[in-house]
């Protein structure tokens, strides 16, 4: 079906953005993978593309534009390159909604510049080794002292850990109040007793930096409070559907691409004398991919459109986030069977895309807790 969500516009910055990744991210993504870690280079080159701030305000060097699709876009076209490496979704989609909703005059002014050009890269840390899901379980602790905070914590799992200058830290303001206690604290690179720990070696997604992080007396001013005091937990829940509507979208094109490989692979492969798609088995396993590929791409653009309403539901963000990322697990599973021994060769995308896409599943909230939140709201008593 042809999807009817995008204008010409969105079509011509489709090509822009699929040029900037041909030029700039895929040609070098194999050594990041390599590294462990992108160059800061491809930040830069990103924020002269104006791929970074879309939505923010012209004067601090973003687009200006609403829009969420352009960013949908930008995302399809990493995830349809492979290119998993860059955590430019944590910083656009992410946190430039905590910025553009919570910072003062004063905040902007200091950060949303460097947040445009690439010069300033941000990172969020709510994991902590003892509560990943449950941001209630947060321990990490802010005190008032002042004019400042005194930060100590642990956070893990954090995307964009190894190179943030700019971390959004969810941290304990007030142990007695419950999700009440828990504010937002922006701490910056090279603050006193701000340590990051190794970067983890993950099954995939090599090139992504994650990293732990170490907060021990952090002395944080008082003027880095984003929001309101005990006002962190509201903004995470207002933000978070954002956040799985970006998981979602970025997983099913994902799911799709791998699909045109496997089908593509399926018609030039030969056994028996003839290509594996004309065997039945084969034929329906494709058969099925491809429908449940296309109910999912109905039910995602019509929620891409509903959020860029802001009328999307934090259920049907769940349903989004939770539907999507397992399909694109079990069509990347399907399409390793149907590869043979060539699919689980690193050298072929599905091998990649295999181990690459397995954490959809789990970060962003896991399937478990997204099947949880949409229960809660069918008033079962």
């Amino acid at each position: 079906m042809q999807r009817d969500i995008f204008a010409p516009e969105h079509h011509a910055f489709r090509d822009m953005a699929r040029s900037f990744i041909s030029r700039e991210v895929t040609p070098h993504h194999e050594q990041w993978e390599r590294d462990g870690v992108v160059s800061r280079d491809v930040w830069l080159a990103a924020g002269r593309a104006g791929l970074l701030g879309i939505d923010i305000d012209e004067k601090y060097g973003g687009g200006g534009d609403p829009d969420y699709r352009y960013y949908l876009i930008f995302n399809e076209e990493l995830a349809r390159a492979g290119t998993t490496g860059p955590g430019f979704a944590v910083h656009n989609d992410i946190n430039g909604r905590y910025l553009r909703r919570l910072c003062t005059p004063e905040q902007r002014d200091r950060w949303l510049p460097g947040y445009c050009s690439g010069e300033l890269i941000t990172a969020i840390a709510m994991s902590e080794p003892g509560a990943g899901s449950d941001l209630q379980g947060i321990r990490t602790s802010a005190v008032r002292d002042g004019g400042r905070y005194i930060l100590n914590g642990q956070k893990t799992f954090i995307s964009n850990g190894q190179l943030s200058d700019l971390v959004i830290v969810v941290a304990r303001t007030d142990p007695t109040a419950g999700h009440q206690g828990i504010s937002l604290l922006a701490v910056e690179r090279g603050m006193a007793g701000f340590e990051r720990g190794r970067n983890l070696d993950k099954i995939g997604m090599h090139a992504q930096d994650t990293s732990e992080l170490f907060f021990s007396d952090v002395s944080v001013p008082a003027e880095n409070l984003l929001g309101e005091v005990g006002g962190g937990f509201v903004a995470l829940m207002q933000n978070l559907p954002r956040e799985r509507v970006a998981l979602g979208t970025t997983a099913l094109a994902g799911a799709e691409t791998v699909f045109e490989g496997a089908l593509a692979y399926s018609k030039e492969r030969q056994a028996f004398g003839r290509p594996i798609g004309s065997f039945q088995h084969n034929r329906f396993v494709l058969a099925e991919m491809a429908t449940e590929l296309a109910v999912a791409r109905a039910f995602t653009d019509r929620a891409v459109m509903e959020h860029n309403e802001d009328r999307l539901s934090n259920e049907d963000a769940s349903m989004l986030k939770w539907w999507n990322t397992e399909l694109c697990n079990r069509v990347v599973d399907r399409c390793v069977q149907l590869y043979g021994g060539y699919g689980y060769m690193r050298e072929f995308p599905v091998a990649r895309a295999f181990t690459d896409s397995r954490v959809q599943t789990i970060y962003g909230g896991t399937t478990e807790i997204m099947k949880e939140i949409i229960g809660r709201s069918l008033d079962l008593g």
